[in-house]
């Protein structure tokens, strides 16, 4: 039993023992974070810089953008320091801060999902009343809502992780994850970060039954619609937001509907990068591929012949 405190480090699960491989690694991370990094930030820097984009849709994919570049950075630079520099420590406090920015990077990304469903809903179901339900200050109440909803979802979940006992200081992941944590439990109080999960599977699937019901009825809206070209700029917004939405659900359920118990330390590594670098990756190629708008707003901001 380890009485773990703030003071404490954690060993973390090597990518390889092997100094060339390690280096590779590093390389590799830097590559992905930095494409990450450039893919979200032009989406962010394009919906602030350019006025067509000032909607509600833009408004949220903005937050979304940032949630995703936040996501990236609380784990990847961690793991390149540490491949870089041939090492596996991670400090007890900086565990607890992976965690908590993780859980609410992560719950704040779903809820964005959610209201992005509810945008949608509204601009092709009830077009007529879109600028009334979807002004402004109804906007920034929903994100401020979503952000909330990500940072209490963090307090949780991190208090109840490391409210437990722990018998070992080795984390067979490459970065902080909660499963793996509560396999070093020494008391039964890992029961409840348990229950918590549970109870977030139960919450992400009402949410994503919520965002398949509301597509059923926009997809119903759609085909009464005369105007083909209507339909086809309309499916161009809903279409990226569907597959992101996919993205997530698929490679969530990927990684923890699994079994852990005989799976391989490249497997468990494999499986981490897919559902926790795979989304924040994926996102601005997925949005930026069929919305013209924002592709053409993402061409002006890269041409430096242009001129405003």
């Amino acid at each position: 039993m380890l009485n773990l405190t703030s003071t404490s480090e954690l060993l973390l699960l090597e990518f390889s023992d092997i100094r060339e491989l390690q280096i590779i690694h590093f390389f590799v991370f830097l590559a992905v974070y930095l494409t990450a990094l450039t893919g979200n930030l032009l989406i962010v820097i394009a919906v602030v810089l350019d006025h067509h984009l000032h909607t509600p849709m833009y408004f949220f994919l903005m937050n979304l953008a940032v949630l995703d570049l936040g996501t990236v950075s609380v784990m990847v630079p961690k793991a390149m320091a540490n491949s870089l520099l041939n090492t596996r420590s991670i400090s007890y406090s900086g565990c607890v801060a992976q965690v908590f920015f993780y859980f609410f990077l992560g719950g704040a990304d779903f809820a964005i999902l959610t209201v992005m469903a509810h945008d949608r809903y509204v601009a092709i179901c009830s077009p007529l009343l879109y600028e009334t339900i979807m002004h402004r200050g109804a906007c920034i109440q929903m994100a401020a809502i979503v952000w909330f909803v990500g940072a209490f979802y963090a307090t949780l979940h991190t208090t109840c992780t490391f409210a437990i006992t722990f018998c070992s200081n080795r984390i067979d992941q490459f970065f902080c994850e909660v499963p793996q944590i509560l396999k070093l439990s020494c008391s039964d109080l890992y029961l409840i970060e348990i229950g918590l999960l549970i109870l977030t599977f139960i919450i992400s699937g009402g949410c994503f039954i919520f965002i398949i019901i509301t597509y059923m009825q926009i997809f119903s809206a759609l085909l009464r619609k005369p105007s083909v070209q209507g339909r086809k700029k309309a499916l161009s917004t809903c279409i990226p937001h569907l597959t992101v939405v996919s993205l997530y659900i698929l490679t969530g359920m990927f990684a923890y509907l699994r079994p852990t118990d005989n799976s391989s330390a490249d497997l468990n590594i494999l499986f981490a990068v897919i559902y926790a670098i795979l989304p924040p990756l994926l996102n601005p190629f997925i949005y930026s591929m069929r919305n013209k708008d924002l592709k053409n707003a993402l061409l002006k901001l890269t041409d430096f012949r242009y001129c405003p």
